[in-house]
């Protein structure tokens, strides 16, 4: 059972001054739960090293999928299917950042893999500061929590130079290149991701600048901002596989880009390949012994309680919850149900005193390096709580 630290929650003036401005739910509710998860330090070792091992699963599906042409099994826009083959063939094109979606590690239950965000991830912002300021707000130790994501993304943003573990040549490799970030304009939460990102990457020791996505230029010669500012990277908070299904003209564009070397794009377009929930099922195939994967297909399960999902989807639209009889046991509509479906072995999540479930979430950023949790139901959806964790 999920046991939990009562605190003082942060004020709705307070998390404003930090940049959370989206702290209440649509029905009044608080977004931020008032306690954290206590877990011990064997169970966050335990979220790390899966973390770690489930991403490189997903590097070898991935190019499986790419050895064997199964884009369309995964339900990848065709537009996007150069772009994400350039994109792999370089170790330029580098992973900045993703978040796993996960079942159990507390209690003894086992840990199980329910998804990769792994193109543009939510709860950043709430996972790398609030959970910490939630510490220091009620004079806990700031250390007693896995988290090290402003780091390790810190980091990461300097592998994009260095293209290794050791950091130690990006001051001597580093020619002043400069990353544009973007997010649409309206949307407080994205914003305030991107920006956190910016942050890091001018901590990292980058140039960079912001703009928002329908301000930015592009054609084959590059990427601009509303200022005609060429930038050599260009950091986008906007799906993938938006741009294949909504934007056509701009994946030629990207593709030209990528293709000719005159920018590299993050999250890179492989990522989709990750995002897309159907390559569960090639790891799955390819790794049916895995601890931490469930059995997932591309068509129902026979006698088995399962969740069916759209292959592309988010906060838990489109997902339905079935049980061993062919019984819809649980029912959310959405936008994405013309995508794909994918179907996943259903898997309990641990559960508190009151009944609401728990599905945490690890942040990878060239190895685990943070976790919180989301509060809800059966199915984790737009009304879930971020909960944050403290270790004991």
């Amino acid at each position: 059972m999920i046991t939990l630290q009562k605190l003082n929650p942060l004020s709705d003036g307070t998390l404003e001054e930090l940049g959370f401005t989206w702290h209440t739910d649509s029905d009044g509710s608080k977004y931020i739960n008032d306690e954290l998860v206590e877990i011990s330090s064997a169970e966050a070792e335990s979220y790390y090293e899966a973390g770690n091992k489930i991403y490189d699963m997903y590097v070898e599906a991935a190019q499986f999928v790419i050895d064997n042409n199964l884009f369309f099994e995964l339900g990848i826009p065709f537009n996007l299917i150069e772009t994400i083959k350039k994109s792999w063939e370089n170790d330029v094109h580098w992973h900045v950042y993703g978040r796993f979606d996960l079942a159990g590690g507390i209690d003894g239950k086992p840990i199980k893999l329910i998804e990769f965000n792994a193109d543009t991830p939510t709860s950043l912002f709430e996972t790398t500061l609030l959970q910490w300021a939630l510490l220091k707000q009620n004079n806990m130790d700031e250390d007693k929590q896995f988290n090290n994501i402003y780091e390790a993304i810190s980091e990461n943003f300097k592998r994009l130079i260095t293209l290794e573990d050791d950091l130690s040549t990006f001051e001597e490799r580093y020619d002043g290149w400069k990353i544009l970030f973007s997010s649409v304009e309206g949307n407080d939460e994205e914003e305030a991701t991107t920006r956190l990102l910016q942050q890091m990457a001018t901590d990292a020791g980058f140039n960079t600048g912001f703009e928002y996505l329908q301000n930015i230029k592009f054609d084959e010669s590059g990427i601009y901002d509303a200022h005609d500012n060429q930038y050599e990277y260009w950091f986008k908070l906007f799906p993938w596989e938006d741009i294949g299904s909504d934007e056509p003209e701009l994946a030629t564009t990207l593709t030209t880009i990528i293709k000719n070397q005159k920018a590299i794009i993050l999250n890179p377009a492989y990522t989709l390949l990750f995002q897309s929930k159907g390559i569960m099922k090639i790891m799955y195939d390819l790794f049916p012994d895995s601890p931490y994967l469930l059995k997932t297909s591309f068509e129902p399960l026979n006698a088995t309680k399962q969740v069916e999902k759209s292959a592309f989807g988010r906060e838990g639209a489109n997902t339905k919850i079935i049980d061993a009889d062919g019984q819809i046991l649980e029912h959310i509509d959405g936008p994405y149900g013309n995508y794909k479906k994918v179907y996943q072995e259903y898997v309990e999540f641990n559960k508190d005193a009151k009944g609401s479930k728990y599905q945490a979430g690890v942040f990878f950023a060239y190895e685990s390096c943070g976790l919180s949790f989301r509060k809800g139901s059966e199915i984790m959806d737009n009304m879930s709580k971020f909960v944050g964790h403290v270790l004991v």
